[in-house]
């Protein structure tokens, strides 16, 4: 179950709803720029935690998947790339995928296995693939955080600089892994979010958003928000007072 505390960048520590949750989540968002220069494909890595723990999150991401490219589509499309890490030392990036079924049977492909978190790996493994060719976004799905945090946060200050925002999905509000998440979406000037096995609707929905986002900017989330409503809709409304 997420703990209803959190402590949000630049603030003390504050008792927050699961609405308020999503609206500070929406707000980092919001303070991002527009990521995707006119005329081209967003680029997104979506990376997931595949230690054992994370075996029924796993499989909820599989289905969620599928509704990032259903909503990019008309905007030109968006670019995939699937992350993950497990086992001892074991971290893998797909090709940069176009379509949904591609994507899914990567994903289907992965068996959760016993290890420890690898989430300075995946930075590093951003920095350079967004130095080969720009990437919009990181959107990151994981549990706990077992490394070095002043190591991992000098990785997030050169992901900040690089201008590519990471977006993390907490599952299970673990307070080590709350302030890691949070300090690297401070440094990369991105977004954190609890979720808990109860809230999946409302994870695919800000999944959806952010990548509606990566691919067209606030124009395309506008059309998406008042087309889908509930956390889409929120976060034009944020974005509309940025």
């Amino acid at each position: 179950m997420v703990s209803d505390k959190t402590k949000l960048p630049g603030t003390g520590t504050r008792t927050l709803s699961s609405q308020s949750q999503v609206e500070a989540f929406l707000q980092r968002l919001a303070a991002t720029p527009k990521p995707v220069p006119q005329g081209r494909r967003g680029r997104l890595i979506f990376a997931m935690d595949a230690t054992a723990s994370r075996q029924p999150s796993w499989d909820t991401a599989c289905q969620i998947q599928g509704e990032m490219f259903r909503e990019t589509a008309a905007l030109g499309g968006l670019d995939i790339q699937l992350a993950y890490y497990r086992g001892f030392h074991e971290f893998d990036a797909s090709p940069w995928l176009s379509d949904a079924e591609a994507l899914l049977g990567r994903m289907t492909s992965v068996q959760c296995r016993g290890g420890q978190t690898q989430i300075g790996r995946l930075l590093q493994h951003t920095i350079a693939e967004t130095r080969q060719d720009k990437v919009q976004a990181l959107v990151f799905v994981g549990d706990c955080f077992e490394e070095d945090i002043d190591r991992v946060c000098q990785i997030a200050g050169e992901l900040g600089l690089l201008g590519v925002p990471a977006f993390l999905f907490h599952e299970g509000g673990e307070p080590v892994a709350r302030r890691a998440f949070e300090e690297i979406a401070r440094l990369t000037k991105g977004a954190y979010c609890p979720f808990d096995a109860s809230s999946a609707q409302q994870l695919r929905d800000l999944l959806s958003a952010v990548a509606v986002y990566a691919a067209g900017g606030y124009r395309a989330l506008e059309s998406y928000g008042k087309r889908k409503g509930g956390a889409a809709l929120m976060l034009t409304s944020r974005l509309g007072q940025a």
